[in-house]
């Protein structure tokens, strides 16, 4: 079964040790080892989790002998941007429409106080 590209990397994004993973990758390329330090897990559970990020191509790993550095691959990042783009904009515009009510309700409210407030030229008569 083909899976589509986005939702790989959602997948692999859906994990908190995999976004904790890219996340330290941010600062640079690591070792297997060095991504491993901060997890209480085994080696083999890293590197299942490594081939997870690497299917989805948000990591590569290189070769110089026995020295394997994962780096960041952000490309499927800027995928994920793109599509969640489209619910940003609704969003967006929801939120302006909230604020253009509750704009509306504040000078009604405001309106409505004055008209209930008693006239002082009335008051002195």
């Amino acid at each position: 079964m083909s899976t589509d590209q986005l939702s790989t990397t959602f997948h692999a994004l859906a994990d908190p040790t995999r976004r904790a993973i890219l996340a330290s990758l941010t600062t640079g390329e690591k070792t297997v080892t060095d991504l491993a330090k901060p997890f209480d897990m085994t080696m083999p559970a890293i590197t299942k989790h490594l081939k997870v990020l690497e299917k989805a191509k948000l990591i590569e790993r290189s070769r110089d002998a026995q020295y394997r550095p994962c780096h960041l691959n952000p490309a499927p990042l800027k995928n994920v941007d793109e599509w969640m783009e489209q619910y940003r904009k609704f969003w967006e515009a929801s939120f302006d429409r909230l604020d253009d009510y509750l704009k509306q309700l504040k000078t009604k409210e405001k309106s409505d106080e004055n008209r209930k407030k008693p006239n002082r030229r009335n008051n002195r008569q």
